[in-house]
């Protein structure tokens, strides 16, 4: 007998893969926010900071960029406990979401930093900027737009792998997924859903991320 493919149950688990895509988004959401953040202030560091503070920040970027994430969302949500750092398991995933997006990003930003003519800094010296104002209106905000499309891929790229979280309980579209077919048992069914509802949401956040592109660099967007 050949396999049969049964969906009926959607409408009985609607309510669930709803809730794991509102708590994917939440991740993604705050994971951008802070992650960026955080990755401008260390390309920051890297490229324009205080000697000292420069290995610190260069040991961080290679040690997330060269380890797994799901062994530091392990590190973050089993690790920090034993030092008396407590955290649900949706903190832990935003933290360590953060965490590794801020590494990544921090070398993209510092990319476009460096590719800054030294004549800008000059040039924003002569104007009377202050060495805060010459980094963010002519340093940081030329780079962003020039590094924007790669930014915009990293973001996505931590999105989708942000179903790792489910591995401790974070109830994410995958756990989602994986609640369901522990249910039914329609595991190829459940996973096909998911991975379908993954695609969509990557594309939709790549349409989200192409627009505040182009609501941050309207030059970009006439070019």
């Amino acid at each position: 007998m050949g396999y049969h493919f049964e969906f009926g149950w959607i409408a009985e688990y609607w309510p669930v893969l709803l809730k794991g895509v509102g708590i994917t988004l939440q991740l993604i959401a705050i994971g951008a926010l802070f992650g960026v953040a955080l990755g401008g202030a260390c390309a920051w560091v890297r490229a324009l900071g205080p000697a000292w503070l420069r290995p610190v920040v260069a040991t961080y970027v290679e040690m997330i960029r060269n380890t797994p994430f799901l062994i530091q969302l392990f590190f973050v949500f089993f690790g920090l406990p034993s030092l008396g750092v407590q955290m649900s398991e949706l903190q832990a995933a935003n933290l360590a979401m953060i965490i590794n997006l801020g590494a990544y990003s921090c070398e993209i930003i510092r990319a476009g930093i460096q590719a800054t003519p030294k004549g800008q800094f000059e040039a924003g010296a002569s104007l009377g900027m202050s060495r805060f104002q010459t980094f963010w209106y002519v340093v940081l905000i030329p780079s962003l737009q020039r590094i924007w499309p790669a930014l915009s891929s990293q973001i996505v790229i931590v999105m989708l792998g942000s179903a790792a979280v489910s591995q401790i309980a974070a109830e994410d579209l995958t756990f989602a997924a994986n609640f369901i077919q522990s249910r039914n048992f329609r595991a190829f069914e459940a996973y096909a859903v998911s991975t379908a509802i993954y695609l969509l949401l990557a594309i939709l956040l790549r349409q989200v991320l192409r627009g505040v592109g182009f609501t941050l660099f309207p030059r970009r967007a006439a070019r």
